[in-house]
């Protein structure tokens, strides 16, 4: 521990290296320091490259240019990129590493390139191309195995289904039902309001009308508690069903010990990032058939890739795309609206002040300042007096964490009115932001030990300042922090849109302003505000809006797997 805080190392950090690598602490961080950046959550390229001077390691080691360049591909991976062309990669790297005293040789920036995409030589981190590749493989594979079905009783099934039910399929809800039946895997997709729930339900109920044993799954606790309630069925997130271990920090489930079920049901499917998508397709048996159900309007995954799109853009998977707007639904505001700006559209909003007409609400802000007010007020005082509770039901959405309207200061403002300061009531500084008892919280990364998940949500119910452990309860269960690790959690009365994904709340505030201008983007309004059950709330300048719903090419992902999944279809165009 002295070593570690001679060298510049703070005492959390200091903690948390020597939790990681025990009495080899000290002979891993003189060997090579930024081993520290690839295995320990917080510690990243400049911590470990300031460590690295600090104990003498030259500035243009191999050490120090191989992580810079892993460094210049993580943080591309953040942004949802499995690869960057070779320019790209070098032009970051050089800047990364530069330094006033010492120029960078480009030369020696140096990573396997793994093929040609459209022309220009592209650079994996290798887990990256490694990972990519055999999904590619695995999802040709198995999408080629024929089923053998009679589709004919398949549709008198159908038919006796609807009857008993009382309600009546379209033809595209139909046609879902049928290639369930018939295929290998399938994608079904559509926006809020065109029946993608019954659609879902009816395939489970044919399913087991078969016979099959199903197994339904989705990337969040709230997504699976969300698909159990629609189907009937129970349903886990895919990290439990595929049974993580923390000892041996991966899956229990892999290609030697596959999950036992006929049939896979997994929603959400825009959440799939390429390595979660890897290890659930390597444990689905040859012979089992699977429905990925997703709205590829929303935004990518969090993660790197974006697999629902790829899926449907590679031509290669049967897809249906349900269009139709129910009429119960149609009387939604919220949905109409969606829709409307997924055509590109303005959405028809209703000021505040007629509560009562809408359910879909428009707070005008010209400037973040007093938007962040707007929305304070909203919560504070205009919702309560309309019934509504803010701290079981409202959930306050924004593109970025950043700035006056960002995560951050509305946590901050959110927290001083919904959990404010009271005697009796422990609380922890924690850097600039307090941490309460009360408070609710969101998990920032994947946590296998304690078995929460990036996105999930939590409260806060003690806080032990003697055993410097914070408690945490999530759904059904309570879990525990001790200080070093607080860095994973962070105040939640606000999130941002991308943390939202896969949940579902009673009521949206999403704020939208010209100073996320970068992040604006179709796809992230039409997500935020389809995050709403009965209520939403725009809050901002209609000119933020309408830039966002203008701007309908979301940042492009570098990714292959589309063109992989051509290539070994044979039908390759231009690949990897």
């Amino acid at each position: 521990m002295l070593f570690l805080q001679g060298h510049g190392v703070s005492t959390t950090y200091a903690v948390k290296i020597y939790k990681q690598y025990g009495d080899q602490a000290i002979d891993v961080v003189s060997r090579n320091p930024y081993q520290l950046a690839a295995d320990i959550y917080g510690i990243g390229f400049v911590t470990a490259d300031t460590i690295a001077r600090n104990i003498g390691i030259a500035p243009d080691s191999d050490f120090r240019y191989q992580a810079g360049i892993l460094h210049v591909l993580s943080v591309a991976a953040e942004d949802g990129h499995c690869f960057l062309p070779e320019h790209e990669l070098v032009e970051r790297v050089v800047k990364r590493l530069a330094l006033p005293e010492f120029p960078v040789d480009p030369a020696r920036i140096t990573q396997p390139g793994y093929g040609d995409l459209a022309d220009q030589r592209i650079c994996y981190a290798p887990a990256f191309y490694h990972t990519e590749q055999a999904l590619a493989t695995q999802l040709s594979a198995f999408v080629r195995r024929p089923v053998a079905v009679d589709l004919s009783r398949v549709q008198r099934w159908t038919l006796r289904y609807t009857q008993k039910q009382g309600i009546t399929l379209s033809e595209e809800q139909r046609q879902a039902v049928e290639l369930a039946a018939s295929s290998r895997l399938l994608v079904l997709t559509g926006g809020p309001g065109c029946g993608k729930t019954f659609t879902t339900r009816a395939i489970v109920s044919l399913w087991r009308a078969m016979g099959k044993s199903i197994l339904l799954a989705a990337p969040t606790g709230r997504a699976a508690q969300r698909l159990a309630e629609l189907t009937r069925v129970e349903a886990k997130t895919i990290h439990r069903m595929l049974a993580f271990d923390p000892g041996r920090m991966q899956f229990w489930h892999d290609e030697d010990n596959p999950l036992e079920a006929q049939a896979f049901v997994v929603d959400e499917t825009s959440m799939l990032d390429l390595f979660l998508a890897h290890s659930l397709f390597k444990v689905i048996p040859p012979e089992a058939q699977v429905l990925l159900v997703g709205d590829m309007d929303q935004l990518p995954s969090v993660g790197p890739g974006m697999v629902l799109r790829d899926l449907i853009a590679s031509e290669q998977i049967p897809v249906v795309r349900l269009t139709e707007i129910f009429r119960q639904a149609a009387e939604s505001h919220i949905v109409t609206n969606a829709h409307r700006i997924n055509a590109g559209l303005f959405p028809r909003l209703t000021p505040t002040t007629r509560f009562a007409e809408s359910d879909c609400l428009w707070l005008e802000a010209a400037e973040p300042e007093p938007g962040a007010e707007g929305m304070v007020h909203l919560v504070s005082e205009f919702l309560p007096k309309h019934g509504i509770d803010p701290v079981k039901e409202v959930q306050v959405l924004c593109p970025t964490t950043r700035g006056a309207v960002g995560t951050r200061q509305l946590n901050t403002m959110l927290q001083q009115v919904l959990n404010p300061r009271v005697s009796g009531k422990t609380e922890l500084a924690r850097g600039a932001s307090v941490l309460r008892v009360g408070d609710r919280v969101i998990q920032q990364v994947n946590d296998y030990t304690r078995e929460v998940f990036n996105g999930d949500l939590g409260t806060i119910t003690r806080i032990d300042l003697e055993e410097q452990e914070v408690v945490v309860q999530f759904a059904e269960r309570e879990v525990r922090y001790d200080y070093a690790d607080l860095s994973e959690l962070a105040l939640a009365w606000a999130v941002t849109v991308h943390k939202s994904q896969g949940s579902e709340y009673p009521v949206v505030i999403l704020a939208l302003f010209m100073q996320h201008y970068i992040l604006l983007s179709r796809n992230l309004l039409y997500t935020g505000l389809t995050r709403a059950k009965q209520l939403a709330i725009l809050v901002g300048p209609t000119k933020a809006i309408g830039l966002a719903i203008k701007r309908v090419t979301d940042r492009q992902r570098y990714t292959a797997l589309a063109d992989r999944l051509k290539a070994l279809s044979g039908q390759h165009v231009g690949g990897g």
